[in-house]
């Protein structure tokens, strides 16, 4: 899992960041504070570990931006340790906090406990790539404050594509994908259920999604 790290103390971020590698995840440090909240959402992680004192906007008003577009689990960290500044955080959006200094061990056992609650659908029913999040179990694809309903075959097909994001599947994959369900895909209804899934995505601001490789297939 990803996690994105908005800390403005190099020292402490780079130790943050070196600390959730040896537990196996991801991280992405955001360095510049000008239009933080684009890039936290730019990044599509799992997590995002806000410190509270940062330049330009403080992270209250970050955290309020990134809670009013995006559900990420949000963790406040902060050298200020007052129920106000708690019961703020909370109130904004944030998921958890705690304070400097803290114990890395403390902070882990923060992190880990937030996304099994938050990503606690078994068989990763959730995925998420580029801004979108689709959801196997309702069959729905979340974008910002939309959602839209897929069919079964333009959910196989989306869940085929971001399950193999940023890779080129040829259009016999995707077929044989759906093969495997006994249910029998011809070329042509391949190409009647993307243009369908193109156009319920665009119905909600997702546009550009599916991008065609021509020759070669589809990616996302």
């Amino acid at each position: 899992m990803k996690i994105v790290i908005v800390e403005d103390n190099e020292k402490i971020r780079n130790e943050l960041s070196t600390f959730l590698k040896k537990y196996g995840y991801e991280t992405v440090i955001i360095e510049d504070f000008n239009n933080a909240v684009e890039k936290i959402l730019s990044k599509d992680a799992h997590l995002v570990l806000l410190d509270i004192n940062l330049p330009q906007f403080d992270g209250y008003y970050i955290c309020r931006e990134i809670r009013s577009k995006s559900n990420i689990p949000i963790i406040v960290v902060t050298s200020r340790d007052n129920e106000v500044d708690e019961l703020m955080s909370m109130n904004l959006g944030a998921d958890d906090f705690i304070t400097k200094p803290y114990n890395t061990q403390i902070l882990l056992a923060r992190v880990v406990s937030l996304l099994k609650r938050s990503y606690k659908q078994e068989n990763n029913e959730l995925l998420h790539h580029k801004g979108i999040t689709l959801n196997l179990g309702k069959s729905l694809v979340i974008y910002k404050d939309k959602e839209i309903e897929l069919s079964k075959n333009e959910l196989k097909i989306l869940h085929l594509l971001m399950k193999n994001k940023e890779i080129i599947l040829s259009r016999d994959e995707i077929m044989d994908a759906l093969w495997q369900t006994n249910e029998f895909i011809d070329d042509n209804t391949l190409t009647v259920n993307v243009n369908r899934l193109r156009k319920k995505l665009e119905s909600i601001g997702v546009n550009d999604y599916i991008i065609t490789k021509r020759g070669q297939g589809y990616i996302v």
